[in-house]
């Protein structure tokens, strides 16, 4: 395990091998910590999931020179467009989180109302714009 990407696990099992480490110090030297930028996660997850950025942009309901400035790392997205950009490229809610994580904003918190809805959204699979109409239909600011 020396060496081993911690982003790429569970974070369960990360925290039980820190909570068993003999010691911080023997933890920390067998683990890498990278730090990973938004637009290095968005580039692996288009090459996971096998899609185009321009589609993603598209889809995201995104201007095309500002979407293109995301994942090029030239423009820093609000949390809401993260999201957008999450529903186009129909992310898992562990993978919206890193997303959000990545780019500096707060994950998703099942705790806040907004937030659930659009927890409930991605696990369900929906599009953008199903998630903005449940959202309004709920009282609450749509993604955009």
């Amino acid at each position: 395990m020396m060496g081993e990407d911690v982003a790429e696990r569970l974070t369960e099992e990360v925290l039980q091998e820190l909570l068993d480490a003999p010691s911080l110090d023997e933890f920390i030297d067998a683990h890498e910590f990278p730090a990973v930028t938004l637009p290095e996660f968005l580039e692996r997850m288009l090459e996971k999931k096998g899609l185009k950025r321009s589609r993603v942009v598209r889809m995201a309901d995104l201007n095309e020179t500002f979407g293109y400035q995301i994942f090029t790392g030239a423009r820093n997205p609000s949390r809401d467009k993260v999201l957008q950009i999450a529903f186009a490229m129909a992310l898992s809610l562990r993978e919206t989180n890193r997303a959000l994580m990545a780019a500096g904003a707060s994950s998703l918190d099942p705790k806040c109302r907004r937030d659930a809805i659009i927890i409930f959204c991605i696990d369900q699979g929906c599009s953008l714009q199903k998630v903005n109409e449940e959202l309004y239909r709920l009282g609450e600011d749509m993604v955009s």
